[in-house]
């Protein structure tokens, strides 16, 4: 087992459940990102570049789908909050199963991926 799964079974119910189906969602919409295990939680990247991460923040009762040029994506997609004013990051609050619009999710995670295309640096982009 990676660092990823261990990661991800380790996780108590219903994040781990929620994990593991963004998870998918993500390899199947992008399968050339790149799955590692930084900073203590998942982090995806795409074409070397940090794309989006995702944990449960201490003290909240949800998965946190954080995309790294999510300020980026704000315009688009106004669903993306912020969490204690992160500088570019936005993320999706995923609470249960159902509470993640897969069809929205893919539309995000392309758009992510068109950024990151054509930007430098993923941060400060």
């Amino acid at each position: 087992m990676n660092p990823v799964e261990n990661y991800l079974f380790n996780q108590l119910e219903p994040y781990q459940s929620i994990m593991f189906y963004v998870r998918s969602v993500i390899i199947k919409t992008i399968p050339e990102i790149e799955e590692r295990y930084s900073y203590k939680i998942p982090f995806y990247y795409y074409h070397k570049k940090p794309m989006l991460y995702m944990g449960v923040l201490k003290g909240t009762n949800y998965v946190d789908v954080a995309l790294v040029q999510g300020i980026m994506l704000e315009k688009d997609f106004p669903q993306l909050q912020d969490y204690k004013n992160r500088k570019q990051v936005r993320s999706i609050r995923v609470k249960t199963l159902e509470g993640l619009d897969e069809l929205e999710f893919v539309e995000i995670l392309k758009k992510a991926a068109f950024l990151l295309d054509n930007s430098k640096s993923a941060w400060n982009p």
